[in-house]
């Protein structure tokens, strides 16, 4: 349950925001916003916490613990162009602006490039090779750029956030650790920011195989490509279990060679789940590209049930 008076928008900005703060600030925030009664065991927990007893965007972001610098550090990475000089209420005014849609920001260049398009003569790659060429460099993208924004990661020149994904984009989180649990989310700012905080609150990091047997692809009747993978999970030192992951692909009409994702379908099965002594062997999917279409029903994946 998050604060009464803010929006779905506001949320997800206010998140994404506060992913700016350090663990020490982001702590003192919420015993500030909490009057201390609240004692997360984690960011995302403490960010939970801050949304939840915040009553509007105003009283939130005037607090001494979120400072100028922060709220124009978010600006920039939102391309939202302020003067340095602005005071903290002008800035709090832009944010306001931005996520009641009275001010756009310019997006980046969104989604993954597709390779050049190739005939299909003899001797030359089939359509279904091609596919199998774009989920592999999708998925070599998809994969550098979210483990990049974990602490610890090798930053990437590219941006993670809701450019690369469709307005209505549905996600889809089912994890499997000491219980069986779903989340799904809709909307581009909701699904990109749940999937950034695995990597970057939970700190996570997504090992793919990307070999023939973790690595399945398919095109629908209406042009909906699905790229499956699979691969482990891990902390640290430590791999924590495997996950599976379909996209829904759909190419951007209004910029060529250009794909962005519309659907996504995550589950993660964590490593204590499964029988004592038994070892990990190397992720694989169990089904063939030609039966990936059939998860498809023509508006969710349905591959995953918790």
């Amino acid at each position: 349950m998050a604060g009464a008076g803010l929006s779905e928008r506001e949320r997800a900005g206010c998140r994404a925001l506060l992913q700016l703060l350090r663990t020490e600030e982001l702590l003192a925030l919420t015993d500030t916003v909490t009057s201390r009664l609240v004692h997360p065991e984690s960011r995302q927990e403490a960010i939970d916490a801050v949304l939840m007893y915040s009553q509007n965007v105003e009283e939130l972001l005037r607090r001494r613990k979120i400072c100028r610098e922060i709220i124009f550090k978010y600006l920039a990475a939102q391309g939202v162009a302020v003067p340095p000089s602005s005071e903290k209420h002008v800035l709090i005014e832009r944010v306001r602006q931005l996520w009641s849609r009275q001010l756009t920001a310019p997006a980046p260049e969104p989604g993954h490039r597709k390779p050049p398009p190739q005939s299909y003569g003899s001797g030359q790659k089939s359509p279904q090779d091609d596919i199998g060429g774009l989920g592999g460099e999708f998925c070599q993208w998809y994969f550098e750029l979210l483990n990049s924004q974990h602490p610890l990661g090798v930053k990437s020149e590219a941006t993670w956030g809701p450019q690369h994904f469709w307005e209505d984009a549905k996600l889809k989180f089912c994890y499997n650790t000491l219980e069986k649990n779903v989340e799904q989310y809709v909307g581009a700012d909701m699904v990109s920011l749940r999937l950034l905080s695995l990597v970057k609150e939970e700190c996570l990091l997504f090992n793919p195989n990307l070999r023939s047997s973790g690595l399945k692809c398919a095109m629908s009747p209406h042009g909906l490509v699905l790229v499956a993978v699979a691969g482990t999970v891990h902390r640290d030192n430590a791999c924590l279990g495997v996950f599976e992951q379909i996209f829904g692909l759909i190419s951007c009409p209004m910029r060529n060679n250009t794909w962005k994702i519309k659907l996504v379908n995550l589950k993660i099965v964590g490593q204590n789940i499964l029988e004592p002594g038994m070892r990990m062997e190397e992720p694989s999917l169990k089904y063939e590209s030609s039966q990936l279409r059939e998860f498809y029903d023509g508006n969710e994946l349905t591959v995953f049930e918790p």
